[in-house]
């Protein structure tokens, strides 16, 4: 089927749209219907549909087609000379293919700047549940977990993830060489977004950004590497049967934070979802503590030995060449923002913990 232009004008893009729709009405009706509930759930979210904000121009109405025909029959004949023509699927505001349209189009800008400190600190506990970020999104997107003992129901040791991306089932178990199998993946990029409209906002607005549930998702480590900065036009979930919910999620980001998306961009989501025309935004809720079983109380840490000084820094860790020295005597984990430590090990898996036993 041949692709359809998108002028430049929001009007006319939604007239565009709505002729999509009218084309998509002719396909079977399983390819219409359906498609949103089954790829938000592989995603591990309930998509609903939203009406889009009120300053997004062009949402509020919903496109229609031409009401069925048919030719009258002739006078004595008992069947219709002409059948029906088939009623155009209707497309109901807030819809991700809608919510398209209205985002701004432009080529993206230079990386210059950009730096991952500028999205403030990683997984920072922006919400102020007691918990950062990455955990958050663990205990959401993970079953079967287990949480530590003495964390207030935050910290994750172990549990299942069912990968959105690639359908593979992942078993989590936190540790150095371990904790990388799985992987917090911003769905729009910060890279992504730092070349379409990030670089202007303030430090809290990206530390925001970086730390919303909305545009997170615990995936597999290696795909989430493979992606890297990639937006739609070039990079798409291996997993075909969530590419709807996934550009849909992606939407949802770029219209609550008013990015932009390129050409190339744009039109790569409108062939996704030329496929889930009835396709719902995405939103995410608050993350609750705890919901896991809760291991065993950790056995006390072995004394730390008498004759070591501390370093000059004030600290109490000798500073070890390695966190597994560290933890062979009894020292860690330390929690960044929170102990000095921190600072001193590297945190591979950046979940704001080093040295974790």
């Amino acid at each position: 089927m041949k692709r359809l232009p998108f002028p430049r004008t929001t009007r006319t893009r939604l007239l565009a749209l709505a002729a999509l729709v009218v084309v998509v009405a002719a396909w079977p009706r399983a390819n219409a219907t359906g498609s949103a509930t089954a790829d938000a759930a592989a995603v591990g979210t309930t998509a609903t549909t939203a009406p889009p904000s009120t300053t997004s121009p062009g949402t509020t109405s919903t496109p229609e087609g031409p009401p069925p025909t048919t030719q009258p029959s002739p006078a004595g004949s008992a069947t219709s000379a002409t059948a029906a023509t088939p009623q155009p699927t209707t497309v109901p505001p807030g819809t991700a293919v809608l919510t398209l349209a209205t985002l701004t189009v432009k080529g993206r800008a230079p990386m210059t700047g950009y730096d991952r400190a500028r999205f403030g600190q990683a997984w920072a506990d922006v919400d102020r549940n007691g918990c950062d970020t990455r955990n958050d999104i663990l205990r959401r997107d993970l079953t079967a977990y287990t949480l530590k003992a003495g964390t207030h129901g935050c910290l994750v040791l172990r549990g299942t993830l069912h990968d959105p991306y690639t359908g593979k089932t992942i078993s989590f178990v936190r540790g150095q060489g371990t904790s990388t199998a799985v992987q917090i993946d911003h769905v729009v990029a910060l890279g992504d977004a730092w070349q379409k409209g990030a670089q202007r906002w303030s430090t809290t607005t990206r530390t925001a950004f970086a730390n919303d549930p909305l545009n997170l998702l615990a995936v597999d480590g290696p795909t989430n590497q493979r992606k890297g900065d990639g937006d739609a036009a070039t990079w798409l979930p291996p997993r075909k049967a969530v590419r709807c919910a996934y550009v849909a999620r992606q939407i949802s980001v770029k219209h609550k934070y008013a990015l932009s998306v390129t050409a190339a961009e744009r039109d790569a989501m409108a062939r996704v979802l030329q496929a889930c025309p009835r396709q719902a935004l995405v939103t995410a809720g608050a993350i609750r503590l705890g919901g896991g079983s809760v291991a065993t109380a950790p056995v006390s840490p072995t004394p730390r030995p008498s004759s070591t000084a501390p370093p000059p820094g004030g600290g109490t860790d000798p500073r070890f060449g390695t966190c597994r020295e560290a933890n062979a005597h009894g020292f860690g984990p330390y929690r960044q923002g929170t102990d000095p430590e921190y600072a001193w090990y590297q945190d591979r898996d950046h979940d704001g913990l080093v040295c974790e036993r």
